[in-house]
């Protein structure tokens, strides 16, 4: 019996073993199941959220598995680029839209596909989101604070965007699309630029894309500014560029369109010659101030209500030091220690111990001195900007020290951004170069944050490279640092006396050349 039972069960083993082998070869016979495709990146090009109008690009780019087919957006294709253009690399697809009329998307994240051959699909979403704005609910804000400007583009360095220029608060701006923190501007047809999300208020939806009717506008002066004066229905945009050879205030006022009977000009004129107007496009009023001198002292923008107000400073009675209101600038300070030498020397004292002995030497000379900070405080650029809009001065010179990565870098260097202000750099940058320092150059455009204003001449000089052991050495000696105060001094009489030079139509800058500083 026992033998019975024993062989019962090694039938019952063996057909197990048999059966899971039969199990095994099957599965081995039968084809691995299909794997799904593989998706390593989706995003927007650039990555980061968008508003896009009718006629704007949207353009994305996937990498993941190779050889599929890729879509976005609910079904428009992506193109699998060859390695050759993507330095080898395989499975990147890369896709372009470009909006419709009447297409509505608000502010959602743009999904990806990745099919296979056997249909198997894998499905991701941007990290950016999108939104397609209507044409006919235009999208308003206005700008605010004290600082608020417009860029050029999209661009940016250490030095950020490149500015088109400085708006007054409560102006009216046309906002026709986003990329990240920047929103395009629609200054006219044919014209528009860039404002940080943070120098502006965006508007509730129903109000009318901002333009104006120009009224009949005045001009007249007193002792410190002419002014004109241009009434509008509201607050524009506006840019302006102060040309030389001759020397001129051209203004542009986007949105506004001609309704100027007359020009009233009163007595009293210092500056101003006989400012005139063009209709340049439809949507743009520009204004043209011919200066009666070639050296430009400066002017402000703003608005007075919804007139818009140009004051051009006139120049200084007496070209000399004494009585001039200078602005000293000490780069830096504070936490904001600013570039170290191999010795431990750092820009933040260096700049300081420099500007007061500037400020010896001029008040020596009888000038009024304006320092943005005179301790080892933080002070922030554009509090900076804000001080010498309240205090007025005649002319900045801004004093910092350079550095570069290359120990071999020398010398020094004076910046300026607008180029009616150049000649004070020049004359600076000679001087400097005085004082047996290789010369680096004299560099225009400069989009530094104190070399913005308008309203007055302004120019930043990098006395020498710490980073170069010679010019350390000279940048941490006092009797050096007077040398390139006393150099700084003689740059600004330099520039005085050629301020007195007669202008382009004849008329006599200020008194005679003889006056001694």
């Amino acid at each position: 019996m026992q033998i019975f039972r024993t062989l019962f069960a090694g039938l019952i083993g063996l057909g197990a073993f048999l059966n899971h082998a039969s199990t095994a070869l099957a599965q081995q016979r039968r084809p691995p199941a299909p794997t799904p495709p593989v998706i390593n990146s989706a995003e927007t090009v650039p990555a980061a959220d968008q508003w896009l109008r009718p006629g704007d690009r949207l353009q994305v780019r996937l990498t993941g598995t190779p050889g599929q087919r890729a879509s976005f957006l609910n079904g428009q294709p992506l193109t699998e680029l060859p390695p050759a253009q993507t330095q080898g690399k395989r499975g990147v697809y890369q896709g372009t839209y470009v909006v419709q009329p009447g297409d509505t998307l608000h502010n959602r994240r743009i999904s990806f596909q990745l099919l296979t051959p056997d249909s198997l699909i894998t499905t991701a979403f941007s990290k950016s989101r999108v939104r397609f704005m209507n044409p006919n609910q235009p999208q308003l804000a206005v700008t605010k604070g004290q600082l608020a400007y417009l860029n050029y583009g999209l661009g940016e360095d250490r030095l950020g965007g490149a500015k088109l220029g400085y708006l007054d608060s409560a102006v009216v701006l046309h906002l026709t699309g986003r990329v990240g923190n920047q929103y395009r501007v629609q200054l006219s047809e044919s014209q528009t630029a860039w404002v940080p999300q943070e120098v502006v208020r965006l508007l509730p939806p129903g109000g009318f894309v901002p333009s104006s009717l120009t009224g009949s506008w005045s001009v007249q002066g007193d002792s410190i500014y002419d002014y004109v004066r241009v009434a509008l229905s509201q607050r524009l945009p506006y840019r302006s560029q102060l040309l030389t050879d001759p020397s001129h205030l051209v203004v542009d006022i986007f949105g506004a369109t001609s309704n100027t009977n007359w020009i009233t000009q009163r007595d009293g004129l210092q500056e101003l010659g006989d400012v005139t107007y063009e209709q340049v496009q439809p949507d743009v009023f520009r204004l043209v101030l011919p200066l009666r001198h070639r050296q430009s002292w400066g002017y402000h923008i703003g608005y007075r209500g919804n007139t818009l107000e140009i004051r051009v400073k006139c120049p200084p009675r007496k070209m000399r030091l004494q009585g001039l209101r200078v602005a000293i600038d000490a780069g830096h300070g504070g936490t904001n220690v600013g570039a170290t030498g191999a010795s431990g020397a750092r820009e933040k004292d260096l700049t300081l111990a420099i500007a007061l002995k500037l400020r010896q030497e001029l008040e020596q000379a009888g000038a009024r001195v304006l320092m943005t900070r005179e301790t080892d405080a933080t002070v922030d650029n554009g509090d900076r900007v804000l001080l010498l809009r309240r205090l007025n001065p005649d002319l900045l010179i801004s004093i910092h020290v350079n550095s570069s990565g290359s120990a071999t870098a020398h010398g020094t260097s004076t910046y300026y951004r607008y180029v009616a202000f150049r000649p004070l750099s020049v004359a600076l940058y000679e001087q400097m170069r005085g004082t047996g320092l290789a010369g680096f150059g004299n560099v225009g455009g400069f989009n530094f944050g104190l070399n913005g204003p308008t309203e007055y001449p302004n120019a930043l000089v990098e006395t020498a490279f710490v980073s170069n052991p010679e010019d350390e050495k000279r940048l941490t000696d006092p009797q050096f640092q007077q040398r390139m105060a006393e150099a700084m001094r003689r740059g600004l009489e330099v520039f005085l006396k050629r301020s007195r030079a007669r202008g382009p139509r004849g008329w006599l800058l200020h008194e005679p050349a003889a006056e001694t500083q």
